[in-house]
């Protein structure tokens, strides 16, 4: 499990950090003291889960959730904070849990607990995928048989805990492959990646919106909302002629 710190005292996240440490479920953790340094970490790295504060500097970590519930696909939070007020808030936007400072080893390791539990629903397949026909087709065997779809019927694809979904105007199909896997069997001409996870059909796009703190998310088709990583932006310019 990937997690990112989100709190304006460096002495608060090192804390955390060592204590998320001591856990074998966390393989991974970031850091961040601001919501914009937060975003560049979500939007380039794979985070499955947020220790956010609710006070940062001038900014409030209520922010930053409510703009990544409006993602496709965003990471699990849990609100880290010395303020006992703001729980039913929190849980009203979906946290996994609300813990307070100063944080003990024993809590810590009953959030973390709740996040394998949320990650491992999220994972879930329905559909087990496999692609064939490069550039022109995607056979998708289900329990009692095989749909084919045409590949340009794939609105986009994005990657979550060791899974890929394919999405389509209408289904969702999820297959145990990778992002790069799928790829070789997409027409690279209607097909970008516009993240670290993501891959969408151009033609599929109906808005780039701008996004807060200078990032963009797309519009798709599906009514998906997909954020663009910093370091995918020129290139998708360039396709759409922004």
């Amino acid at each position: 499990m990937n997690v990112l710190i989100i709190d304006d005292e460096p002495l608060a996240r090192n804390e955390l950090e060592f204590l998320l440490k001591q856990n074998i479920a966390v393989t991974t953790t970031y850091q961040a003291e601001s919501i914009q340094e937060a975003l560049d970490i979500i939007l380039n790295k794979k985070v499955d889960l947020l220790f956010l504060d609710i006070s940062l500097n001038n900014e409030n970590g209520f922010k930053l959730a409510n703009e990544l519930n409006q993602l496709a696909v965003s990471p699990l939070v849990i609100f880290a904070t010395a303020y006992s007020n703001y729980a039913v808030q929190a849980f009203d936007i979906n946290a996994i849990d609300y813990i307070l400072k100063p944080f003990e080893q024993t809590r810590i390791n009953q959030a973390i607990k709740k996040a394998q539990v949320a990650i491992l629903s999220r994972a879930e397949p329905k559909k087990e995928t496999t692609i064939s026909d490069k550039n022109r087709f995607i056979s998708i065997p289900t329990e009692d048989r095989t749909v084919v779809i045409k590949s340009n019927e794939v609105v986009s694809a994005v990657t979550e805990n060791g899974l890929l979904s394919i999405y389509t105007k209408d289904n969702t199909y999820v297959s145990h492959e990778t992002l790069s896997w799928l790829r070789e069997y997409l027409d690279q001409r209607n097909f970008v990646q516009v993240h670290r996870s993501s891959i969408v059909n151009i033609n599929n796009i109906v808005e780039v919106q701008p996004w807060f703190n200078h990032n963009f998310i797309l519009i798709l088709t599906n009514k998906q909302r997909i954020p663009v990583g910093r370091s995918y932006l020129k290139s998708l310019k360039s396709i759409l002629n922004m």
